[in-house]
C-alpha cells in the first residue's frame, strides 16, 4: 500500500545521494508510494532524474542539509524520514533526523560508526574482537610508535571505498602509507591497525528498535597487495552454519556496541585463527552492489525497503528471503592509460544469467591500475540457481569486456616498462616462474616468422597461468586477435612489421596482458618506436 498522510497526501522521504548506489533505495521508495526528495553535491548526479524532486546540496554540509530539511518539514506535505544507502554520509542523515525529530540514530552514534578511531574505541571498550590500533596526524617518528608488530593496515579514519588503505610490512612502508592515508582524510588523521589474517565477509542488516535482521552475508574476494582491492563478492557466503552464526553474531554485538538501534548497518568481518573479528561497521546499507543488487537477486528481498520503513519510524516488513539463489559480482580492471574503445559489451550482456553491467571506464577517460575500490573499470553481476553457474557467468562476462587503450601514451608505456617479477605493485598480468623468465630472455628482439613458434610459446601456452581476470594464454591471444583483427599465425602481416614481434612483444604481453600486447602492435602498425625497446629483463 502507498505510504500516505491523513488527507491522502504521500509521505515524503529525503534521500542523501543520487548516484548509482542510491538507485535501489530511490526506486523502492517510489514503489512504496513515497514522494522521493533527493540531494547530491553533484548537480549532474546520475540518478537525479529518477527522484520526484532533486536539489544540489553538498552531502558534507550538515548545516545546509538541516536547513533544506526544515524547509521541507515546514511545507504542508511535511517530511517524514531521511536516509542514505551506499554513501559515507550516515552522520549527515543522523544530524538532520536528530535536529528535526525524525526517526534515526543520534548524531554521536553516527560519528562512532563513521570515524574509525571512535569506532575502534567503542569496540575496545565493549570487549569485542577488534584489532589493536593507533592514530596519527603525521607519519610516525619510529617503529616503536606502533604498539604491535608488523604487518599493519593503514587507513584514513574517515573515508570509504578503500581510498588510502594499504598494508605495511615495514616501518618505511608504514610512513609512506600514513602519508598517503592522510591525504584521503577530511580530518587529517590516519589509523594504523593490527593486521587480521583470514577471509573477509560483508554483511548487511536492517535495525528497528534494537532488533537486528540480517540481510545477507557475502564472501569478499580481495587481491593486489599491499592494497585491498575487492575484485568481487559472492552472495551468499560459502561458510558453514557454525561460522555464519559466529560472523553474524559478532556483527550484531558490534551494532549494539555502537548504539545503532534504528535504520541500517553494514559490516566487514574477518574470520581469523582467533575467530571472527570486526573490520568495520557503518550505519547504512552497503555499497559495492551488495544491498541493492546481489542480495535482492539471491534472496528476492530488497533490504532498502526495510531501511526506508525504519527511517519512517515503522516496523520493516517483507525481509524474509523468498528465494535461495546465488548472485556474483565481479570487477574488470585496466592497466593505466586513456580508453580508446571498449568491445564485448553486447556479448557479455547476452551470457546466460548475467543481469547487469556497470562501467566507470568509457572512451576518452583515463584509467589506472586500481589502488582502491572506486578505481576499477567496471563491474558485472550475475544471478543463478546455483553458485557454480552464477560465478562462471560473472567471471566469463568480466573476461569478455575488452578495453583498448590510446597509443601512444606515457602512462601506458611506463607501466609496460615495469618489472616482470612477483611481489611488485602494480603486478605483471602473468607471473612467470624463474624457468619461463630465463626462457623469455633468450627470445631475440625480432624473430623472422612468427611469435607462435619456439619453446617459449609452447611453455607459456601450457603453463596454466592466468592474468588478473583469470584469462588463460589461449583466451589472451583470442582477445588480441579480436581487437587487432590479426591472425597471429605464421603468415601474419603487420604491414611488413612481422619481424618486430619478438621479445619486446612478449614482455608487453606478460606485463600488460592482452592490453599490453595490443598496445605494442598498435605502435608497430603506426610506425612508432616502442617504448622500452632495448630494456633488459630484471
Amino acid at each position: 500500500m502507498p505510504e500516505q498522510k491523513s488527507g491522502g497526501q504521500k509521505k515524503r522521504l529525503l534521500i542523501l545521494g543520487a548516484g548509482i548506489m542510491q538507485g535501489p533505495a530511490i526506486r523502492r521508495a517510489r514503489e512504496m508510494g513515497l514522494e522521493t526528495i533527493v540531494i547530491d553535491g553533484d548537480p549532474n548526479a546520475p540518478l537525479a532524474a529518477e527522484a520526484d524532486r532533486f536539489e544540489p546540496v553538498d552531502l558534507k554540509d550538515i548545516v545546509k542539509i538541516e536547513a533544506f530539511a526544515r524547509c521541507l518539514q515546514s511545507e504542508e506535505a511535511g517530511l517524514h524520514g531521511v536516509m542514505t544507502a551506499g554513501t559515507d554520509f550516515s552522520a549527515s542523515v543522523a544530524w538532520a533526523a536528530e535536529k528535526l525529530g525524525l526517526p534515526g540514530i543520534p548524531y554521536d552514534t553516527a560519528l562512532d560508526a563513521s570515524d574509525k578511531e571512535r569506532m575502534r574505541s567503542r569496540f575496545r571498550d565493549a570487549g569485542l574482537p577488534s584489532p589493536a590500533f593507533a592514530v596519527f596526524r603525521a607519519p610516525p617518528p619510529s617503529a616503536e610508535s606502533v604498539p604491535f608488530p608488523f604487518p599493519a593496515v593503514v587507513k584514513p579514519v574517515d573515508n570509504m571505498g578503500g581510498r588510502g588503505c594499504r598494508r605495511a610490512d615495514s616501518f618505511p612502508e608504514l610512513r609512506e602509507a600514513v602519508e598517503s592515508a592522510l591525504q584521503f582524510s577530511r580530518s587529517g588523521r590516519a589509523i594504523v591497525e593490527e593486521y587480521m589474517e583470514g577471509p573477509e565477509f560483508s554483511v548487511d542488516a536492517v535495525v528497528y528498535r534494537g532488533e537486528v535482521t540480517i540481510c545477507g552475508l557475502a564472501d569478499r574476494h580481495i587481491f593486489f597487495p599491499p592494497y585491498f582491492i575487492e575484485m568481487g563478492h559472492t552472495m551468499p557466503a560459502a561458510v558453514s552454519q557454525k561460522d555464519r552464526e559466529a560472523l553474524t553474531g559478532v556483527f550484531i554485538q558490534g551494532i549494539r556496541a555502537l548504539g545503532i538501534d534504528n535504520g541500517a548497518a553494514k559490516g566487514d568481518i574477518k574470520l581469523t585463527s582467533r575467530g571472527p573479528m570486526i573490520g568495520e561497521i557503518a550505519a547504512r546499507l552497503s555499497g559495492g552492489y551488495m544491498s541493492g543488487w546481489t542480495y535482492p537477486y539471491a534472496s528476492g528481498v530488497n533490504p532498502a525497503g526495510g531501511a526506508i520503513c525504519a527511517a519512517l519510524g515503522r516496523e520493516p516488513e517483507g525481509l524474509a528471503p523468498v528465494r535461495d539463489w546465488t548472485s556474483a559480482e565481479r570487477a574488470f580492471i585496466s592497466i593505466p592509460g586513456i580508453v580508446n574503445s571498449i568491445e564485448g559489451i553486447e556479448k557479455a550482456k547476452n551470457i546466460p544469467y548475467v543481469k547487469d553491467l556497470f562501467f566507470r571506464a568509457e572512451p576518452g577517460r583515463r584509467v589506472s591500475f586500481p589502488e582502491n575500490n572506486v578505481s576499477k573499470a567496471g563491474n558485472v553481476i550475475s544471478a543463478a540457481p546455483d553458485r557454480k553457474t552464477a560465478v562462471q557467468a560473472a567471471e566469463n562476462a568480466a573476461r569478455t569486456i575488452l578495453i583498448r587503450l590510446d597509443c601512444p601514451n606515457a602512462e601506458t608505456g611506463a607501466f609496460l616498462a615495469g618489472p616482470l617479477t612477483a611481489g611488485v605493485f602494480p603486478p605483471p598480468a602473468f607471473t612467470l616462474d624463474a624457468a619461463l623468465l630465463k626462457m623469455l630472455d633468450t627470445i631475440p628482439q625480432t624473430v623472422p616468422d612468427t611469435i607462435l613458434d619456439g619453446n617459449f610459446f609452447s611453455a607459456f601456452m601450457e603453463s596454466g597461468l592466468t592474468d588478473y581476470m583469470g584469462r588463460s594464454p589461449q583466451e589472451t591471444f583470442e582477445a588480441i586477435r579480436q581487437l587487432t583483427g590479426l591472425s597471429l599465425q605464421p603468415d601474419a602481416n603487420l604491414g611488413g612489421k612481422d619481424a618486430d614481434l619478438g621479445r619486446e612483444f612478449w614482455i608487453a604481453l606478460i606485463r600488460g596482458g592482452y592490453q599490453g600486447a595490443v598496445y605494442y602492435i598498435d605502435y608497430l602498425i603506426n610506425g612508432k618506436q616502442c617504448p622500452g625497446k632495448e630494456r633488459k629483463l630484471p
